[in-house]
């Protein structure tokens, strides 16, 4: 096997590792407490344990700046969240809902070092991958990242309902087995200089990124170009149910099953056309499609109930903001400093989320006042500043891809 086609596999299996321990602190861990009988005020408060993967960079230095020994500095910190996690997920099995607090705890454990696990698992595929290859590994790590949302999402409620929820999380723990046996089999990044201080791997990443050229631009394009895309998708599921009239069960399987695949069909679509195409250019096209895409739930809230319709919008807006992370993915890749790409990675994903924490919650509140069809045209017009900021930094994009 050649070392570019092990560095893409490698980045593909760790890509499913980071997307396994995500619904067992989300959606899988709610459904988990609430057939237990867990309060809902305990189960609302439980939504916190996300938190970590915002407020990542915090602690991001750290695995800039020390390295394990005989395994490195990337894949020595990747195992280490590994076990950890996997010991984590052994304790929520042990305790069980039944003794609240320890089973808290160990989901506390489990969520650190999930959010530890993906700031390092990003920095290795910075660091790995080569400029040619960024759009093809992010699409294949995102492609390999949303198969583990559904197996430790849906699969592991249909094996609980069945079989008990210990033996559910069990099994899917056990497929983080592949992450290990894979960061075994992995190279380490080599050649590439490590802060010489605690100090210097907290400051240097921040100041390499603000004297940049046109810093200040680049933040504010990376915190807006997906805006648009997520503002739209923020009531999707409440929009096809409530705003047009569409079962459960349609929306289920249409929105849900089919939005998924052509969310991964995006990706890959993303990843092969940017062998053939500049990073710039495939910002500002799959930014053109991602905002033209919103105007497909306008033009749903225009002409209502129409099932083709309905499966056509899910179809184009999961292709088009497949294509558009890919792009973007790559593009985050391309501006860290491998040195400590880390807490660049970690600072830069922070940005980007940025934007959403603000915008997100007003959706209901635009809906509520003038409607559905101007709330999503207003979600395309959220989407065209990023379609010009990308033409400012053109230069600066070019430099880095």
């Amino acid at each position: 096997m050649s070392k570019r086609l092990k560095d893409l596999t490698v980045v593909t299996v760790f890509g499913f590792a980071s997307g396994l321990p995500f619904p067992l602190i989300g959606g899988t861990l709610q459904a988990w407490l609430a057939s237990e009988g867990v309060d809902i005020k305990v189960i609302g408060l439980l939504t916190a344990l996300t938190l970590p993967y915002s407020f990542k960079f915090f602690w991001s230095a750290f695995f800039d700046r020390f390295e394990i020994p005989k395994f490195g500095r990337r894949r020595g910190w990747i195992l280490i969240c590994q076990i950890m996690i996997l010991f984590g997920l052994f304790l929520m099995i042990f305790f069980t809902p039944k003794l609240l607090l320890p089973f808290i705890f160990a989901s506390v454990l489990v969520a650190f070092f999930s959010a530890s696990q993906d700031i390092s698992i990003d920095a290795y595929r910075t660091e790995m991958l080569l400029p040619k290859d960024r759009g093809l590994g992010a699409s294949l790590a995102v492609t390999a990242y949303r198969v583990a949302l559904v197996v430790a999402g849906g699969l592991c409620l249909l094996v609980a309902d069945r079989i008990g929820w210990s033996v559910a999380v069990l099994l899917v723990g056990s497929l983080l087995t592949l992450g290990i046996l894979t960061n075994i089999w992995a190279d380490e990044p080599m050649g590439i200089k490590k802060p010489d201080s605690l100090k210097e791997s907290f400051i240097e990443p921040f100041r390499d990124l603000i004297k940049r050229d046109k810093s200040i631009f680049l933040l504010f394009f990376i915190m807006m170009y997906k805006l648009g895309d997520a503002y739209a998708g923020s009531l999707s599921t409440a929009f096809f149910i409530r705003g047009i009239g569409f079962s459960l069960t349609e929306v289920g399987s249409i929105n849900k099953i089919i939005g998924l695949v052509s969310a991964i069909v995006g990706s890959l679509l993303g990843g092969v056309l940017m062998r053939r195409m500049t990073l710039f250019n495939a910002l500002f096209l799959f930014g053109v499609f991602q905002a033209l895409s919103n105007l497909m739930f306008l033009f749903l809230a225009l002409i209502g109930k129409n099932f083709l319709f309905f499966v056509f919008t899910v179809v184009i807006e999961n292709l088009t903001g497949g294509m558009g992370t890919t792009a973007f993915l790559a593009l985050l890749m391309s501006l860290c400093n491998r040195s400590f790409a880390a807490t660049q990675y970690a600072v830069l994903s922070s940005v980007a989320s940025l934007g959403r924490v603000f915008i997100n919650p007003t959706s209901g509140f635009v809906v509520d006042a003038f409607g559905w069809q101007f709330f999503y045209l207003i979600s395309f017009f959220v989407a065209l500043p990023s379609l010009a900021l990308v033409f400012v930094l053109r230069k600066v994009i070019s430099e880095n891809s």
